[in-house]
């Protein structure tokens, strides 16, 4: 307990020196922990755009390859003629499996195809999706973003976006004509416009029912793919391979259709690391530089102690317990003021009722902070300690 007096002692005797010292320490915990709220709430941000409007997993038929006769009398495998279309037959009995498994909200059946919208000399191409229409929002929340119209998907209604519907001059209540890549058309009428604040959503996707698709796309019974929706997108590449497993459909998880997304967290998340490293590296040498100074100034304090048999590992220990000291007020104070500085942030809000930054006042690493700053701050005490341990005991006293 000896040491640690001393240790506290030597803060003490000067504390409008420890408390800038604190002070500094506290101001690179703030910053690393700002910098942390910052990375990870963006990230969570961008995440929640992304997985909020798609299929967290998609299951699609698999790629069927036909043997074919060659010259040379053997079989070599091809794939199968574009004019097949790959559906799935039995999708009412995959539905009622999928939604059974831990973790899964809700499965919806689709048929996805192309075709064009035609109101006179107005043709605008268009993505159709034909589903449920009780699934309508079990993906993306459809119903949820009708600015015209109502989310009606009866026989012979279309929802479509709002940049769509100005290309075309359409309101709701008014005729279209649908003409699919099968070669297929039908008079349809605009049910319901939505605006999802994505562009390509808004300028080229339209939802119909799903029995008003089947004929158009030329599919009486299957359908092209099942979206799937999970409780936790992250876990969409852990249970693909299970649901690939289960139903021996290609499973595809929201994280491989957005591996730009996957790269841009990624390059973010290096950019965050490399400032919380300047910020630790700016607080050891704070430290150190302090401590370093602490030891010239009391060479006569330490020759003295060492005169009367005080050991070279007690002075050293004295120095890196300062450290720890100051590294432990100086993470509690500096984490403690960064996370109110996160949620005062967080509580500046635009005029959408978005805040000003995509920040996380839960996410600022706290704990990390405060155990990697003590870490830093007993590391950067060693030269100083070992400075001090050195010390020749009669040229101290001398001096």
């Amino acid at each position: 307990m000896f040491q640690w007096q001393v240790a506290w002692r030597y803060l003490t005797s000067n504390l409008l020196q420890s408390a800038l010292l604190i002070a500094g320490v506290a101001l690179g915990v703030v910053a690393f922990v700002f910098i942390t709220a910052l990375i990870n709430g963006l990230a969570i941000v961008l995440t929640e755009e992304t997985t909020g409007s798609i299929a967290h997993i998609t299951l699609e038929p698999q790629v069927r390859v036909a043997p074919v006769l060659t010259d040379q009398s053997d079989y070599a495998a091809t794939p199968v003629s574009n004019s097949q279309r790959r559906q799935i037959r039995d999708w009412q009995v995959l539905v009622s499996m999928i939604e059974a498994m831990p973790g899964v909200v809700a499965v919806r059946p689709e048929i996805d195809g192309n075709g064009f919208l035609v109101r006179g000399e107005a043709v605008a191409p268009v993505a159709i999706k034909g589903i449920e229409p009780e699934k309508l929002s079990v993906v993306a929340p459809i119903a949820d973003s009708i600015v015209s119209g109502r989310a009606d998907l009866s026989a012979g209604s279309l929802l479509i976006g709002t940049q769509l519907a100005g290309d075309l001059g359409l309101g709701v209540g008014q005729p279209v004509i649908l003409r699919t890549e099968r070669d297929r058309e039908r008079l349809l009428t605009v049910g319901g416009i939505f605006e999802t604040g994505i562009a390509s959503v808004d300028e080229r996707l339209a939802y119909l029912n799903l029995r008003s698709a089947r004929p158009l796309f030329e599919l009486p019974d299957g359908v092209i793919q099942l979206s799937i929706r999970l409780q936790d997108p992250a876990d969409a590449e852990t249970l693909a391979p299970a649901l690939a497993s289960l139903t021996g459909l290609h499973a595809v998880p929201w994280q491989e259709r957005n591996r730009n997304l996957e790269d841009a967290l990624a390059a973010q998340a290096s950019t965050g690391s490399l400032i919380q490293l300047f910020a630790m590296v700016s607080i050891a040498i704070g430290v150190a530089s302090a401590l370093l100074l602490s030891t010239y100034r009391r060479r006569s304090e330490i020759g003295i102690m060492r005169s009367f048999g005080i050991s070279r590992r007690f002075v050293a220990m004295v120095f890196v317990i300062q450290g720890l000291l100051v590294g432990l007020l100086g993470g509690l104070v500096g984490a403690l003021s960064g996370y109110a500085l996160c949620l005062w942030l967080y509580s500046i809000r635009q005029a959408d009722g978005d805040p000003i930054l995509p920040i996380a006042p839960d996410q600022g690493g706290y704990a990390l902070v405060i155990a990697l700053t003590t870490l830093c701050a007993v590391l950067a005490a060693v030269l100083p300690a070992r400075a001090a341990s050195r010390l020749d005991p009669l040229e101290a006293i001398q001096q």
